[in-house]
């Protein structure tokens, strides 16, 4: 074995070394016994090195290693500032590389505490400044005791010598965070991001280095030698931006995988590519697994909501992997499904999404007018919702919304100095037009997403505001008389939102024949997602397929209960100014749902009458088609 341990001066190379040479019994070298004459004394003088300096000390130490590893192998300790001096002391495949790195103060302390050494403590800035981020090897942090650091990096040099249970592309927040999920719940991860000059350096390896209570996990920069890292067949899982970015991915994945191996596209990917990209790694017999995965930050740390879809072959490879790393449902069971094949996977995830618009956007109506139209200050506000969330109401989205309205800087709401206008991501517009291909009335979530959209049009929304001398109303009558109907009415506009999704999922499940399961994506959705609820709860236990979801038990009685009051909040709301359009789409919806002899005869009357697009009859059950010449003329 080749091991080279290197660092700025003072980070303790020379102790770390001899502690390796004696654990591993190989000869321990260091690299200031073969500086010439010239070089000690420049740094003797307080004088740097320079490169050209260093060239002739460089190709000295490259040759003794290629001797030393005849022999059986050495420990090197060489301060190895640039990764080009490194390049030029890779002289085996097998060699190691062991980074030291600390706090400039600590350093400097050691440094002064040397004694007779002729690297001067005045030259550590001038080390520090040329030290390059390392893009092999393994970084270990010097604040330890020296037999701390010496175990770090034992563990680091047997852990070269096995092949990782699971991959990890991408080291953004939520690729960080599941990294972590699993190397917790005793899974062995190797760690890549992509080296980008001045952008993207040693980003995996500082997730270690943040880390060392994970001691199994390994961190690379180059995408061969982290596949060679991993057991066969191989389970990678991608988070990066959905994409090009996917297909630029796979493209440098798929000539480094073997057949049998598996790739999951754990981002938030639109279903239909998804849908190619399973045909595309089928084709060269490789599995893929389109996966979302709900919760955020804390959800992918701490266990989120896992959706995978694609082969099931594949899914059955992380199974065991997904299920420890996933939240728990009520009974304990991880809240990860196989959906089913092709982009299943990301496609409810797509819907989960617009749901999770619906449901922000309804809480962010009734915090608005309970504010500004009733006059509640933000603590009565956040009273109101906390007490909802003790009952069936409970969900996550309305704890936060609660907690939210409390938070304060510098002795003044966060809330209110807040930009009004809302991000988003693309998947509510994903679902959006896929209701309209699949000819699903979608309006309340469509609202939702139209409502971030009309929210980004600030300067025009300031300037309307003043040319139509637009104000919010006051309303007239108690908050407590009130408070019972606007109880009903969210609670109503909460089950309009779901049904409008899981109608849509039911449409394309059956029309694609991927038989989901709706129980159990409901079941996944009870904890870690960002829609968990008691709601979520009530459908994963009642829905079935020969069911309505409105007259699920419990669903039906609120839907007949409350939309009287959701109609009279929508009409009070604006009345007095506000823009409800979530609550406002979600009592057309539910009353165009629920009406027995609509207005569309008159549609179909119209169109006929200017385009003969013919029309069907009551009177006729047939199914007939009628034209009429409407006009003597």
């Amino acid at each position: 074995m080749l091991v080279v341990v290197t660092g700025v001066s003072g980070t303790g190379k020379t102790t770390l070394g001899l502690g390796l040479s004696q654990a591993l019994g190989i000869p321990f070298l260091d690299a200031d016994d073969f500086h010439p004459p010239a070089n000690i004394e420049k740094m003797s003088s307080g004088e740097p090195l320079t490169d050209a300096d260093r060239q002739p000390w460089l190709a000295s130490l490259a040759a003794k290693l290629l001797e030393m590893e005849g022999k059986g192998g050495a420990v090197l300790a060489c301060s190895a500032l640039k990764n080009a001096y490194r390049e030029q002391l890779q002289v085996s495949e097998s060699l190691r590389w062991i980074h030291l790195v600390g706090d400039r103060d600590l350093i400097w302390q050691r440094m002064l505490a040397r004694q007779n050494h002729y690297m001067k403590a005045r030259l550590l800035d001038s080390q520090l400044a040329i030290w390059e981020q390392p893009r092999v090897g393994h970084l270990v942090a010097i604040s330890g005791t020296p037999a701390q650091v010496l175990e770090v990096s034992l563990h680091y040099l047997k852990m070269q010598d096995m092949k990782m249970n699971m991959g990890v592309i991408g080291m953004g927040v939520m690729g960080k965070s599941l990294a972590l999920n699993l190397a917790e719940n005793g899974v062995s991860v190797s760690l890549y991001n992509r080296f980008v000059a001045g952008k993207e350096e040693g980003i995996a390896q500082k997730v270690l280095l943040e880390n060392p209570e994970f001691t199994q996990m390994a961190a690379f920069e180059d995408l061969a030698a982290f596949v060679a890292s991993l057991a066969t067949p191989r389970r990678i899982l991608m988070m990066i931006p959905a994409g090009a970015a996917i297909d630029a991915q796979l493209d440098a994945l798929i000539p480094i995988l073997e057949k049998d191996d598996l790739v999951i596209d754990g981002g938030n990917s639109f279903y239909l590519d998804s849908d190619r990209r399973v045909n595309r790694l089928k084709e060269v017999g490789m599995h893929f697994l389109p996966m979302g995965v709900s919760g955020g930050e804390e959800g992918a740390r701490k266990g989120p909501s896992i959706m995978p879809g694609g082969n099931a072959e594949g899914y059955a490879m992380v199974a065991d992997f997904l299920g420890r790393i996933s939240a728990k449902d009520k009974d304990g069971k991880p809240c990860v499904t196989y959906v089913g094949p092709g982009g299943s996977g990301h496609f409810i995830k797509m819907v989960h999404n617009s749901i999770e618009y619906g449901e922000m956007q309804v809480l962010a109506e009734l915090v608005h007018f309970l504010r500004f139209g009733f006059g509640c200050t933000a603590a009565q506000v956040s009273a109101i919702l906390s007490d909802w969330g003790k009952g069936e109401l409970k969900s996550f989205l309305l704890e936060i919304t609660a907690d939210l309205l409390l938070f304060k800087e510098g002795g003044e709401l966060l809330l209110d100095k807040i930009l009004d206008q809302a991000g988003q991501k693309g998947t509510g517009a994903w679902s959006l037009t896929t209701a309209l291909e699949y000819g699903i009335p979608y309006s309340p979530l469509a609202e939702a997403v139209n409502a971030r959209g009309v929210s980004g049009e600030k300067a025009m929304r300031l300037s309307f505001s003043k040319t139509f001398q637009h104000e919010f109303q006051k309303v007239e009558g108690s908050l407590e008389a009130w408070l019972p109907k606007i109880k009903e009415a969210y609670a109503l506009a909460r089950i309009i939102n779901h049904e409008v999704g899981f109608r849509l999922m039911k449409m394309v499940s059956d029309t694609k024949g991927w038989g989901l399961n709706f129980n159990e994506i409901a079941r996944i959705w009870t904890n870690g997602c960002i829609i968990r609820s008691g709601l979520m709860e009530r459908i994963s236990a009642n829905y079935a397929d020969q069911v309505a979801f409105f007259e699920i038990p419990g669903v039906k009685e609120q839907v007949i209960s409350g939309r009287k009051a959701l109609a009279e909040l929508v009409g009070l709301g604006v009345t007095n100014g506000f823009a409800l359009p979530v609550m406002s789409a979600g009592i057309n919806y539910l009353l165009g749902r629920i009406t027995a002899d609509s207005s569309a005869s008159v549609i179909q009357a119209q169109r006929d009458y200017f385009g003969a697009h013919t029309y069907q009859r009551k009177d006729d059950p047939s199914g007939k088609f009628y034209h009429t010449q409407w006009t003597n003329s």
